[in-house]
């Protein structure tokens, strides 16, 4: 009895020592960890400077787009394609500031001229420093995402003005391999996710080889940006850690109907004002689809349409604050 007493203190021993060991790794791998708005820097770097590709799943609104992915980098210059591998069949580029979007079935391809440089795959704020201010950024562990090993980071608002998210950062290149949006309760609302990934060197991100003779061609030039200050509208109920990406008068060409467009963001969040001449009645109230809110208010002889992927507390605040010059 006596020997069996001391075999048995004899495992305990070796079982705390193995936990203790066990703690010890997990505050060494926390400690030597880079911070969380250190891994969204190199995320940022990598997003912009590597070749790289891959299949990607993107879910919004209860529907699934499966999409070859090509992200590439020449002379300074980036570029990315999205290319469909179900119906309808389309591909989407972007080179710099232009996105073309092709329409093989029905033979129509229109190049938008656009003046803000963002990726598909997910909005890169430029300051983290800024950032931290209404979010909080955490390390939530690490998981495989297309068999590579990841670093989940947590962001979380510091208001309900702006939804939660999380990024798992391939810990090897530091590129998102997967994101994902939740509304205020937890549930998802967005997600995009990486099923392989390659960052072999690859060819110039580009459109397939078309007929352009057979494709209906059309050109949407942007007008160049110009100060809010010029705008005939102001907000007065910013929220915090917002400011302005752009302004564009009469930004919707080959059209009727002159649209002014103000784009504000903070950094993940991005809300558009829109400006236009009130038809009838104008409209009114509250839209919702997905994680995209949208207000619309009428001042005078103005139509006034508030819509981002923010919350409707913060449309409708934006709305609220909105004035004729």
């Amino acid at each position: 009895m006596r020997g069996w007493l001391v075999i048995s203190r004899n495992k305990r021993v070796k079982v705390l020592t193995a936990i203790l060991f066990w703690a010890m790794c997990q505050i060494a791998i926390a400690e030597s960890s880079p911070p969380a708005a250190e891994w969204l820097g190199k995320m940022n770097q990598a997003m912009k400077t590597l070749n790289f590709g891959g299949t990607v799943i993107f879910m919004k609104n209860g529907q699934l787009d499966t999409m070859k992915y090509q992200h590439s980098v020449e002379n300074g210059l980036e570029q990315e394609r999205l290319a469909s591998l179900n119906s309808p069949m389309r591909e989407v580029i972007r080179k710099s500031s232009e996105v073309t979007c092709v329409f093989k079935e029905t033979k129509q391809k229109v190049v938008n001229h656009h003046p803000l440089d963002s990726s598909f795959i997910i909005n890169l704020p430029q300051n983290t420093a800024v950032l931290q201010q209404n979010y909080q950024l955490t390390l939530l562990g690490q998981e495989s995402i297309a068999m590579l090993p990841t670093q989940i980071i947590g962001i979380d608002p510091k208001d309900a003005l702006r939804y939660p998210r999380k990024i798992w950062i391939d810990t090897q290149h530091f590129l998102p391999l997967k994101v994902e949006v939740y509304n205020l309760d937890g549930s998802v609302l967005e997600q995009v996710v990486f099923t392989d990934l390659s960052t072999d060197a690859i060819t110039e991100a580009k459109a397939s080889a078309l007929d352009e003779n057979k494709f209906h061609v059309k050109h949407i030039h942007a007008t160049q940006a110009e100060p809010f200050a010029n705008a005939t509208f102001t907000l007065k109920n910013w929220p915090a850690g917002f400011e302005p990406v752009f302004f564009i008068r009469n930004s919707i060409q080959q059209s009727e109907k002159a649209v002014d467009h103000l784009l504000i963001s903070d950094g993940f969040s991005t809300v558009s004002v829109y400006l236009e001449a009130k038809e009838s009645d104008g409209l009114k109230g509250l839209h919702s689809l997905g994680s995209v809110n949208s207000v619309s208010k009428v001042l005078g002889n103005a139509q006034f349409t508030v819509l981002g992927e923010v919350p409707a507390k913060t449309v409708e605040i934006i709305a609220d604050g909105i004035t004729l010059r």
